[in-house]
């Protein structure tokens, strides 16, 4: 690799945009492509597809073989609520490679003891949520079922893109969470975001399933950006 692209490729991943290395296998020609420049590519399609699925992959295109080495950055998962839900979601999260946190100010729930090798912040979400550098490849789910520290943390979430949001709670729990949300200035668009009832519909009932329903959420997100989202139960 030269040493230009790989001085920019370094830049790219420092700031956390992905970015893909195109590599022509039989005259070892290389060009990299940066996320934002993807669109206008001629191969937009096949360079979409594998950073969709985060797997670097061997392609044919106009007679050539072509390696995209896919350069993407490891997905973060922010909890806030150390609940029943969060102690399932939290390993299950870091055994699919998420680089999770767990934040809720109650320290009688955010404790070592309930959530052993987690990073936690027994801080409310204005005080511990700046300083993680939450972006377009974290995902966020809110489960407090408590306005005052869930509403500021989605509001935080709007405003830095994450790539999924969600939040527990029923349809008239949500309802009235999306009327405070717009008081306090979200649009239309930002609450539209947010998958609530958070979950998969696959009928989960305890802790841990509804873990499931979520971290599949999230994957499906992730893997399927267009793909319609089923009903949560």
């Amino acid at each position: 690799m030269k040493l230009e692209t790989l001085q920019q490729l370094n830049t790219e991943r420092a700031a956390r945009r992905p970015a893909i290395v195109v590599t022509d296998t039989a005259t070892g020609e290389q060009r990299l492509v940066k996320a934002a420049e993807i669109a206008a590519d001629p191969l937009a399609a096949e360079l979409s597809k594998q950073l969709r699925m985060g797997k670097s992959a061997t392609i044919e295109a106009d007679g050539r073989k072509l390696f995209l080495n896919i350069y993407a950055p490891t997905a973060k998962l922010v909890i806030v609520g150390a609940v029943h839900i969060s102690q399932a979601l939290a390993p299950l999260a870091r055994s699919l490679g998420y680089d999770v946190t767990v934040v809720d100010p109650r320290t009688a729930f955010a404790s070592p003891e309930r959530f052993p090798d987690v990073p936690l912040i027994a801080e409310w979400p204005d005080v511990a949520l700046p300083p993680l550098n939450i972006d377009h490849y974290t995902a966020f789910v809110a489960l407090t079922h408590d306005p005052k520290i869930d509403d500021p943390a989605l509001l935080h979430a709007f405003a830095r893109d994450c790539f999924y949001i969600g939040a527990l709670g029923s349809k008239k729990t949500h309802a009235r969470r999306v009327d405070r949300l717009k008081e306090q200035g979200a649009s239309e668009a930002d609450v539209a975001r947010i998958h609530a009832p958070i979950g998969l519909s696959i009928g989960a009932v305890s802790p841990s399933e509804i873990a499931v329903s979520i971290m599949a959420e999230i994957t499906a997100t992730l893997r399927m950006p267009n793909a319609a989202k089923a009903p949560a139960a």
